[in-house]
């Protein structure tokens, strides 16, 4: 028999759910098949691409989604490849390029209220994502042969 004065356990509202839980839902109903990293990130493949989202709870809510790029292979001196990013940063007013360590970083962040739709804002951010890494090549390869 279970205690009467005990207070019921039922789920929080959908306004009151944790963030990356309510991501996972989103990647879910959008056929994603997401899972979470080692560091507690959202982790999905998005075109062939390991994408992450980051869901940070506070004084605010924010989402980061990022990817990041290993340039082993990639031409251009570093130089060359911070005024890519730069260029990138330039032209798109969401996404940031960062580089260190001979890897680029890309990513997109979102202050998330409970009036955020975060169906679109999740789904846009995966692609603006990916499209910012093709502006970063596209930007290396007219700096390096231009």
């Amino acid at each position: 028999m279970t205690d009467p004065t005990s207070l019921p356990d039922f789920p929080p509202s959908p306004n009151e759910r944790p963030l990356r839980g309510r991501v996972l839902d989103v990647l879910l109903d959008e056929g994603y098949r997401p899972d979470i990293d080692d560091d507690g990130d959202v982790a999905v493949k998005v075109q062939g691409q390991q994408l992450y989202l980051r869901c940070t709870e506070g004084d605010f809510t924010v989402l980061r989604v990022f990817g990041q790029w290993r340039l082993d292979d990639v031409v251009g001196d570093e130089l060359a490849r911070l005024r890519a990013c730069n260029s990138v940063s330039s032209r798109l007013s969401v996404a940031k390029t960062t580089l260190g360590d001979g890897i680029l970083v890309v990513s997109a962040d979102h202050l998330v209220t409970t009036a955020t739709p975060l169906q679109m804002v999740v789904t846009s951010s995966l692609e603006l994502v990916l499209t910012a890494v093709n502006l970063w090549h596209e930007s290396l390869r007219e700096i390096t042969e231009g």
